[in-house]
């Protein structure tokens, strides 16, 4: 019973990345378009956002394992 919790957990804890992702993306196409000279340094802090968003994603994996055994 523990371990479909957990399963259930990490698909959780995978949705908000998910979705976090998906709108940082396109904000950044947003931005792009309106100003398309900011185009590096706006793809340097998408890159970056991903990064800690998908941070927070491992974390609840790993949480997920942690806290279910």
């Amino acid at each position: 019973m523990i371990g479909n919790i957990a399963t259930i957990g990490y698909g959780l804890a995978a949705l908000g990345p998910g979705i976090g992702i998906g709108l940082i993306g396109a904000k950044n196409q947003e931005a792009t378009a309106r100003q398309p000279e900011l185009k590096g340094y706006l793809r340097v802090n998408m890159f970056l956002s991903i990064a800690f968003t998908e941070a927070l994603g491992l974390l609840g994996f790993v949480a997920g394992f942690a806290f279910g055994s």
